[in-house]
């Protein structure tokens, strides 16, 4: 299974070690599917990482151990399509990024963005709580 986890998921994972985010990240730990990023991704996760409300709830470590995690283990693709569909554009790079990399989910909790679109192309559009229940 090829997954891509928006950023907020993945910074979530670090903040509430007890929630859906979480387990999620670490069912991706313990391969039970395949995470798909991109150079994009990256800089928007460290960018995230370094704002002061986040920066004070995640522990430098953590934080580092996170992107160090993802380099190291998840699947970069490259090129990204163009894409122009989200209702917030910033995010038009996730839905290149499952069509680029042939992602069966994207997992967003983005409920006004990302999660109205469903689906982008034949990747499914669901929430923590739906993909944590297909993989924990």
């Amino acid at each position: 299974m090829r997954v891509v986890l928006d950023t907020n998921i993945l910074v979530s994972a670090l903040i509430a070690p007890a929630g859906k985010p979480a387990a999620i990240y670490s069912a991706w730990v313990e391969a039970k599917f395949t995470l798909l990023t991109c150079a994009e991704q990256l800089d928007e996760l460290l960018a995230t990482l370094q704002k002061p409300r986040v920066a004070e709830l995640v522990k430098p470590y953590e934080a580092g151990r996170l992107v160090n995690q993802i380099k190291k283990l998840a699947e970069d693709v490259s090129p990204l399509p163009p894409v122009n569909r989200s209702p917030d554009p910033t995010d038009d790079f996730l839905l290149a990024l499952c069509e680029a990399g042939n992602a069966d989910y994207l997992v967003t909790g983005d409920k006004s963005g990302l999660l109205v679109l469903n689906r982008h192309k034949t990747t499914r559009i669901v929430s923590p709580g739906d993909f944590a229940a297909l993989v924990a």
